[in-house]
């Protein structure tokens, strides 16, 4: 019962963090309605879509402290990074090509080289920075300050933007207790009117405190869960979490490539994948270890955690030679593959989490950490 209850809860989270996502989409479209393509998805857009991440590491760290907070937020950054590079390209590329929009995508290769190498050197800094037996505030701030460098470098290459006087947009209208009952917080919000500079802005702080308390109850869900199952929140945050809190992600990249705009889809994906892993990450350990101290990992904790930093690299480099080398396009033969690949890392994490006995699962588990402990004595 404890199962289906939690389970149950981190799919109303779910729901929770899409519709307000949603009010925190229309609010930054708004704010960011000057920005280039490709520009406001690698950094608007991919800001607002990974709150939910940023949320539930802070939840995290900060309800279970220590190791056991750390070892559950960088599962659901890892995790999340994980499926916005697999999951959320796949299912852009087989929705436009399900409904007969094109035969393929065509993303830009600037962007996939701006995103795509950036991510990559974000994560080989992850490997680096968290590498050792204790975690202190420099470590958090250093991510934070990757981070900060790579929206500056975002901000000063995409040159002056044409100023949209006439940009409006408007709620669905109606009832605003039935809207908030909906979760239709634009229309709690805006009621008939259309958005303006104000408006948006209250949008914006409200969408993110109706995040911010999904996230609190996906945590709680997350730990009930382990609890019920027996399964190490680690394992739990890398699998449930990190897909809960990537809901945002993959609605946003969506619609964008309803629109067309694929390069806003992929840059989002891409760009959340920074965000997830140097400031959501970052953040939160420099907050926690700011008031508490250090926090000090077991040895199976540093294991773990090291085999997830090298999968994640070897990953993304994958998707990321299947990005370059598609030189006529995704099509749905690439989606399948990134498909495929999530799947495989699923069923490597339940069967760690769990600890079964699969010879396979023990063969990769035990390469990932040769590979740690290399990048380890680099240091």
């Amino acid at each position: 019962m404890a199962i289906l209850t939690s389970l149950g809860l981190i799919l109303i989270t779910c729901i929770i963090i899409w519709r307000a996502c949603d009010g925190f989409e229309m609010a930054s479209n708004y704010l960011g309605r000057n920005m280039k393509e490709g520009i406001k998805g690698a950094t608007i857009n991919a800001i607002g879509s990974s709150l939910p991440e940023l949320f539930t590491t802070l939840f995290f760290l900060f309800v279970l402290k220590d190791k056991d907070g750390f070892s559950g937020g960088i599962g659901t950054t890892a995790g999340s990074a994980v499926f916005n590079a697999m999951i959320i390209p796949a299912v852009v590329i087989l929705v436009v090509i399900g409904k007969k929009i094109t035969s393929k995508i065509e993303v830009s290769k600037k962007v996939i080289y701006r995103d795509g190498i950036s991510l990559i050197l974000a994560e080989l800094a992850l490997i680096f920075v968290i590498s050792g037996t204790s975690l202190n505030w420099i470590h958090g701030l250093i991510l934070m300050a990757l981070y900060f460098v790579y929206v500056g470098y975002m901000l000063l290459s995409q040159g002056p933007g044409e100023v949209e006087n006439d940009y409006e947009e408007e709620a669905d209208g109606g009832n605003r207790a039935v809207a908030l009952f909906k979760g239709d917080l634009a229309t709690v919000v805006l009621g008939n009117s259309k958005i303006n500079q104000l408006k948006a802005i209250l949008l914006l702080l409200i969408s993110v405190l109706f995040i911010g308390l999904a996230c609190f109850w996906l945590v709680e869900a997350c730990q009930e869960f382990g609890a019920a199952t027996g399964m190490p929140i680690y394992f739990v945050s890398v699998v449930l979490a990190s897909a809960a809190t990537s809901v945002p992600d993959t609605i946003i990249s969506y619609k964008d490539a309803m629109k067309g705009n694929y390069d806003d889809a992929v840059a989002n994906a891409l760009g959340s994948n920074i965000f997830d892993v140097c400031f959501a990450l970052g953040f939160p350990l420099f907050l926690f270890t700011l008031i508490y101290g250090p926090i000090e990992m077991s040895a199976d904790t540093i294991e773990n955690i090291g085999q997830l930093r090298v999968l994640l690299l070897i990953l993304t480099i994958i998707v990321f030679f299947i990005f370059i080398f598609s030189k006529k396009g995704i099509k749905g033969i690439h989606a399948k593959l990134l498909l495929l690949l999530y799947v495989l890392f699923v069923v490597y994490s339940v069967g760690k989490g769990l600890s079964y006995d699969i010879p396979l699962i023990s063969e990769v588990s035990n390469g990932l950490s040769q590979i740690s402990h290399w990048f380890t004595a680099l240091l």
